[in-house]
């Protein structure tokens, strides 16, 4: 692959869907909420207003958990049960925070994750994609 640099490429794709059933049950556990999601994501949930909205953005952040897990090829369990991942809301928009903990290259800038959320019904959805980032610059 001749002429193609690694800031070019796509490392990583995942997707996940989740219930939002579920996650309305299963967020009724507080210590499930404070076990699985950082105060970020606990405040912006609960800022909803009603239950099921709540459960929809826990089922948007989970899913959002998952689809890292699936494109970063980082297991689940340790995307899920640390304090290293970070589903939060700029402007509207959102955005995947990994510390250095979890992979060392977001923190340096040489991957950046990019998410797309969703939900219909009962249904929440997470699309993940991971790049190289021009700070990593080695040819293939």
């Amino acid at each position: 692959m001749t002429g193609v640099t690694i800031e070019d490429m796509i490392l990583g794709l995942g997707v996940d869907l989740c219930k939002v059933t579920r996650m309305r049950n299963a967020v009724r556990s507080d210590h499930f909420v404070r076990r699985i999601f950082r105060s970020e994501e606990i405040a912006y949930a609960n800022g909803k207003g009603n239950e099921m909205a709540r459960a929809a953005s826990f089922a948007s952040a989970f899913a959002a958990r998952e689809a890292f897990s699936k494109a970063s090829g980082i297991s689940m369990y340790k995307v899920a049960f640390s304090r290293s991942f970070c589903l939060e809301h700029r402007a509207g928009e959102p955005r995947l925070i990994v510390s250095r903990d979890l992979d060392a290259d977001f923190a340096e800038g040489r991957k950046r994750a990019w998410v797309s959320l969703s939900h219909d019904g009962d249904y929440a959805i997470a699309v993940v994609v991971i790049e190289a980032t021009s700070a990593a610059h080695h040819e293939i």
